[in-house]
């Protein structure tokens, strides 16, 4: 009796492991596809931007490849960090968002206000594209080379303005490092944006500014900008024709701006995999590669690791000119 008891009770567990088991499988093989709806790419800057214009980029490919509708949304305001919270906050899990360094790097630091923090309520998904900026001057700017100009620059002082498109501003914040390198002190004048500071540098109202390549190499071949350098320790095959700001003296300057995607820090672990796999692969295709080049951008398309390496890094570099010259946004 006992013999058969102990038979009947190992059957009992068996039958209950296969039944679990069977249970398990049939969860998982009837588990709703994702994506079930259409996945918005949230941009915080608006229509025909740079983020905008990449974001736009992506769509199609990744559509076709998710098999799901991919929406572009603009939610415009406080240099992107209005989207970059609104996705943060995302629990839906078919928001994602296209953002540039400062809103997943030091937006916290420049106002610890802010109702998100990048490092703890955003996934990095991919690292997009990178891109140095160009040191420009009205043509009428003094010197004939980068390191004559540079000169001229530290011996006016503050009676210089030079301009970007808001405080805290990777524009902002690159000049700040430039003029403690370069030993020059020009003062700071804002814009709404960076078309606003080029206006502005051909109007003679500004002396200086960084400027997106795209945006520089446009208005230096029409003849109303000068070049002076790009913020990198060697050329930049988006402005071959540029000196490195580093070849007129100024070292261990190298700064770029981004474009990247990130998600919600609740976007389930493997549909964030999925995600990473897919823009990398998209961004690194021939076609995009051209597409984005054209737009201004070297193309990466990193894997999350590779975009959350790129945050800790650029957390540190920019953190440290905030704390430095003591950068506040109210």
């Amino acid at each position: 009796m006992r013999r058969n008891a102990a038979t009947i009770a190992t059957l009992l567990v068996a039958a209950c492991a296969l039944s679990t088991g069977a249970i398990a499988q049939k969860d998982t093989e009837t588990a709703a596809p994702w994506p079930n709806r259409p996945l918005r790419i949230i941009v915080g800057f608006p229509g025909g931007s740079s983020p905008d214009l990449t974001a736009r980029a992506f769509a199609d490919p990744l559509s076709k490849a998710l098999g799901q509708p991919v929406i572009v949304e603009n939610k415009v305001g406080a240099a992107g960090n209005i989207a970059a919270d609104y996705v943060a906050k995302a629990t839906d899990d078919h928001t994602i968002g296209l953002m540039i360094n400062g809103n997943m790097t030091i937006a916290k630091l420049l106002n610890p206000k802010l109702p998100y923090d990048p490092l703890k309520d955003l996934q990095p998904i991919s690292l997009i594209g990178v891109s140095p900026l160009v040191l420009v001057a009205p043509l009428n700017a003094p010197g004939s080379n980068a390191a004559e100009f540079l000169a001229a620059a530290r011996k006016s002082g503050d009676k210089w303005n030079y301009g970007t498109p808001g405080v805290g501003t990777v524009g902002h914040l690159g000049m700040e490092l430039l003029k403690a390198k370069a030993k020059m002190a020009p003062l700071h004048v804002p814009y709404a944006g960076y078309p606003q500071v080029a206006t502005a540098l051909i109007a003679g109202d500004l002396q200086l500014s960084l400027l997106p390549p795209a945006l520089a190499n446009a208005q230096i071949k029409a003849g109303k900008l000068k070049a002076i350098g790009v913020t990198a320790s060697v050329r930049s095959p988006l402005a071959p024709e540029i000196p490195s700001l580093s070849e007129a003296g100024v070292k261990d300057f190298n700064l770029e701006i981004w474009n990247a995607v990130a998600a919600p820090h609740n976007l389930p672990k493997r549909e964030a995999v999925r995600l990473a796999s897919l823009f990398s692969e998209i961004a690194r295709s021939p076609e995009m590669r051209q597409k984005l080049f054209q737009q201004g951008w070297t193309v990466l398309g990193t894997s999350a690791e590779g975009l959350s390496n790129r945050v800790k890094a650029d957390t540190a570099l920019l953190g440290g000119i905030i704390t430095s010259q003591k950068i506040t946004i109210d």
